[in-house]
């Protein structure tokens, strides 16, 4: 092939300039955004349905776990007591 003919197969024009960019710069937040879907955790739809937000779902787990922690549990090997009618 002449050389005058050869086609540069370099699509950075010499008008781009990145002398100012900083490396990285957004890896952090890249980063942190594609971990996300590594904590997801997805709703039926029915479940769904009655929540408006993330934040309102969190708010009925916290007051489930609440009432779950507060509740006196009866040991496995221990019969419940007895109610005299």
């Amino acid at each position: 092939m002449n050389p005058e003919t050869q086609i540069d197969n370099d699509e950075m024009l010499p008008e781009y300039d990145f002398s100012g960019g900083v490396r990285g710069k957004y890896y952090e937040a890249y980063k942190q955004a594609q971990n996300i879907s590594q904590n997801t955790i997805v709703l039926d739809p029915d479940v769904a349905s009655v929540f408006r937000d993330s934040a309102s779902v969190n708010e009925a787990l916290r007051m489930l776990l609440k009432i779950a922690s507060s509740m006196k549990t009866i040991p496995i090997n221990q019969d419940p007591p007895l109610v005299n009618s």
